[in-house]
C-alpha cells in the first residue's frame, strides 16, 4: 500500500513538470504601452472598415471609406511621431547644458508623459 502509494506520489508530481505556469502565458502591458501608437477605438475603427470592406466584395464605397480612415489615422500618427520627435529634441538640449536646470528637464519629462499617455 505504501509503495502504490509513493508511485502514484511521483506520478502526479512528475506530471506537472508537463504543465505551463499560467503566469508565462500571459503578459501585461501597462495601458499606456498598449495605447502608445493607436488607441483601442483607432484600430477598432480600421479593423471595422476592412472587415466591411471584405464583407461587401470590397465595393468602391467600401474601399473609399477605408481610405479616407487610413489617411485619417496616418496624419493623427505623423502628429504624434512629430510630439515625439520635438520631445526628444528638447529633452537632449536640456540635459547637456552646462547650467542644466533639474526643474527644465522634469518638465520636458511631464510633457513627454502626456504625449504618451491618451485619455479614454
Amino acid at each position: 500500500m505504501m509503495l502504490r502509494l509513493a508511485l502514484l506520489s511521483l506520478l502526479a508530481a512528475g506530471s506537472t513538470a508537463f504543465m505551463v505556469s499560467p503566469n508565462t502565458v500571459r503578459t501585461h502591458r501597462p495601458v499606456t504601452a498598449q495605447n502608445l501608437i493607436m488607441t483601442e477605438e483607432e484600430i477598432t475603427t480600421i479593423l471595422g472598415k476592412a472587415h466591411g470592406c471584405v464583407d461587401s466584395e470590397c465595393a468602391v464605397d467600401d474601399v473609399d471609406d477605408l481610405i479616407a480612415e487610413l489617411k485619417d489615422q496616418q496624419k493623427v500618427l505623423s502628429e504624434r511621431l512629430e510630439n515625439i520627435m520635438n520631445v526628444v529634441s528638447h529633452l537632449q538640449h536640456a540635459n547637456t547644458k552646462e547650467a542644466r536646470k533639474t526643474d527644465d528637464v522634469r518638465a520636458i519629462v511631464k510633457d513627454m508623459l502626456r504625449v504618451f499617455t491618451t485619455s479614454d
